[in-house]
């Protein structure tokens, strides 16, 4: 499978398009945060960002490390009609461009199982929160019934998906980030594991 910004915009758009507006009403259910300002971590083509935008009173950042990609972004934005709401940003989880306390909420779905060093990662994450700040960060497809389709679908086009997400998500998925977690003394934290996915809801409490 490719890696191109192009075709991963129509993957998501087609493929894990249904996902999207499943975890946005997840986050809101689970951080109850509707106002303020938002980070979304490794946002890709912002369609997350967007079905976020579209539920909530939320600024958005749409944080990505691929210029190409916010570009992307940037286009999915406009064409939604939420340009004055999200600002797309070219990014490292590693180093955000962020003061301290600078988000009532941050999010990412997919790209923590793919950042170099998650410690670093969570260590950002938690600076940029403001007290009483959440962060919902993780993968998944909201639903059982939406796994077991786009898993259909996808195996349908690489043989070894399923194998690589079993990887990412499982049970070593889940010791590596309870380690990074730990290793940066994150103290409020919750593990969820069903059938929503796998997601770390991290509570930043006043100093």
């Amino acid at each position: 499978m490719t890696n191109h910004p192009r075709d991963f915009n129509n993957l998501a758009k087609t493929v894990y398009a249904p996902v999207n507006p499943v975890i946005a009403r997840q986050i809101v259910d689970r951080c109850k945060i509707k106002r303020g300002t938002c980070i979304d971590i490794g946002s890709g083509p912002a369609l997350l960002t967007i079905a976020l935008a579209e539920i909530t009173d939320l600024s958005i950042y749409a944080l990505d490390i691929s210029e190409d990609m916010c570009e992307i972004a940037k286009e999915n934005i406009d064409a939604a009609g939420l340009s004055g709401r999200i600002t797309p940003i070219v990014g490292d989880v590693h180093d955000m461009p962020f003061d301290d306390n600078a988000a009532d909420l941050t999010v990412s779905r997919g790209s923590v199982f793919f950042w170099d060093d998650r410690a670093d990662a969570f260590k950002e994450i938690y600076r940029v929160l403001k007290p009483d700040g959440r962060g919902y960060i993780g993968g998944g497809f909201g639903t059982a019934e939406l796994r077991a389709k786009i898993t259909e679908e996808m195996e349908k086009r690489d043989a070894n998906w399923k194998k690589d997400v079993k990887e990412r998500i499982g049970k070593n998925g889940v010791e590596r980030l309870k380690g990074a977690l730990d290793e940066v003394k994150v103290p409020n934290y919750k593990l969820i594991h069903d059938d929503s996915g796998l997601w770390i809801l991290i509570e930043k409490v006043e100093e």
